[in-house]
């Protein structure tokens, strides 16, 4: 299975940007998550389409897991 961190944040056009993380460590907090978050808005080191990141709206991780099929293709 694979995880992916997603880190969700208002924009000054008031539209969400999201920024997804692969394979965050075991265990990560929320404390831990929103210091980085309040760490990138502050620093303002990413302005994309939809503008300057402004605050934060939200974090999950994502988990995925594929399961593939042994298929005889001919």
């Amino acid at each position: 299975m694979t995880q992916v961190l997603e880190l969700q944040f208002e924009t000054v056009a008031g539209k969400t940007a999201t920024f997804a993380i692969d394979a965050p460590k075991p265990k990560v907090t929320a404390e831990e998550i929103q210091k980085v978050m309040q760490t990138i808005i502050a620093k303002n080191v990413f302005d994309g389409q939809a503008g300057t990141l402004i605050a934060m709206s939200g974090a999950r991780i994502v988990d995925r897991q594929v399961t593939e099929f042994d298929l005889k293709i001919e």
